[in-house]
C-alpha cells in the first residue's frame, strides 16, 4: 500500500478506502457533523460508525456538508449487542437507515458476539442475528455485510449455517494488543480485517519504542502505529478531532517498517487500556 487512495477489495469485488475515519465519542450533533464533515475535508473516504455511538445522524449530516458525493464515500455501521436475533438486526437496521436517511450502507456489522458467558444459546443467536445480516445484504441495501469483535471460535460455528462467509471482521488491535493471529485467521479465510482503536488511548504513543521509532523513520508515533497496522494487513481506523493529526494520519503511505521494528512493536507488552475481550462482555 503505497498511495493514500489505496483501496482493498472485499470478497464480493466492493472496494473499500485503506484507512478509515472512527467516530467512537464522536457524538456532539453539531460537532460530530462538523467534524465529520472536516476529516473528508482531510482526504478521508471511509467513515466507520455506529448505531451504539448515538450519531449516524450527524455522520450522514457531515457528509452531506463535506460537499464530496455520497457514492464516493465508504460508510460502516452496526447493530448493537441489544438487537442480535432476527427479527431485532432487522429493526435495527431499519432505526439505522431512518437516522441517516441514505438509500443505502456501503458496510454493515454485527457489533458484538453472542458469547457463552452471557447465553447458553449463543450460537443459535448469532446464527440467527447473521441470517438477518444475509438477507439484508439480498435486499441490495447494503453493499457488503461482516461482524466486530468476533474470534475464530465464534466465527467457526456461524460458518456452519452462513449461506455467506462475512466480508470483513473489525477487531481492537493496536500496539499491546496485537490480535495477530485473529487477523491472520481472517486473512486466510477471506475475511478482511480491520483495526479499531489503532492508537490506543494515546498512552502507547508516549513509549519508549514508538517515540523512538518515530525519531528514526521521520514520522509521529500515530503514523507509526498506523503503518504497522497496514503492514499486518488490517484496514485500521484511526480518530483525532484535530485536522493537522487527521491530514498526518493519512500520511503513511510514503515509508515502510522495517520487519525488526514490526516485532519491535508486536512484542510490546500488554497494557491497562485494553477494551473488554469478547468472551467477557458483560451485557446489561
Amino acid at each position: 500500500m503505497t498511495e493514500v487512495k489505496e483501496r482493498v477489495t472485499l470478497k464480493n469485488g466492493v472496494e473499500i478506502p485503506a484507512i478509515g475515519y472512527g467516530t467512537w465519542l464522536v457524538n456532539d450533533a453539531e460537532s460530530a457533523a462538523a467534524t465529520v464533515a472536516e476529516a473528508i475535508k482531510a482526504g478521508y473516504r471511509h467513515i466507520d460508525t455506529a448505531a451504539y455511538y448515538g450519531n449516524e445522524a450527524s455522520v450522514a449530516e457531515g457528509i452531506r456538508k463535506s460537499g464530496v458525493k455520497r457514492e464516493d464515500i465508504f460508510v460502516t455501521s452496526k447493530v448493537w449487542y441489544t438487537h442480535r436475533g432476527y427479527e431485532k438486526t432487522w429493526e435495527a437496521f431499519e432505526a439505522t437507515m431512518k437516522e441517516f436517511s441514505f438509500s443505502y450502507l456501503d458496510l454493515y456489522l454485527v457489533h458484538w458476539p453472542a458469547v457463552p458467558k452471557n447465553y447458553d444459546n449463543w450460537k443459535e443467536i448469532n446464527a440467527e442475528t447473521w441470517r438477518a445480516m444475509e438477507e439484508i445484504y439480498r435486499s441490495g441495501r447494503v453493499r457488503a455485510i461482516g461482524v466486530s469483535n468476533f474470534l475464530p471460535h465464534h466465527l467457526e460455528p456461524l460458518f456452519e449455517t452462513a449461506d455467506i462467509i462475512p466480508m470483513v471482521n473489525q477487531i481492537e488491535f493496536r500496539p499491546g494488543y496485537a490480535q495477530i493471529d485473529c487477523a491472520k485467521w481472517c486473512a486466510d479465510h477471506d475475511i478482511v480485517p480491520e483495526a479499531w482503536r489503532p492508537l490506543g488511548a494515546g498512552e502507547a504513543l508516549k513509549g519508549e519504542v514508538l517515540t523512538s521509532l518515530a525519531k528514526k523513520y521521520g514520522k509521529s508515533a500515530a503514523q507509526i502505529c498506523i503503518r504497522w497496522v497496514l503492514q499486518h494487513g488490517l484496514l485500521p481506523l484511526p480518530k483525532s478531532a484535530n485536522p493537522e493529526r487527521m491530514r498526518e494520519n493519512l500520511r503513511v503511505f510514503d515509508f515502510e517498517l522495517s520487519a525488526e521494528d514490526m516485532q519491535k512493536i508486536d512484542t510490546l507488552p500488554p497494557d491497562d487500556t485494553t477494551a473488554i475481550p469478547p468472551d467477557q462482555l458483560v451485557e446489561n
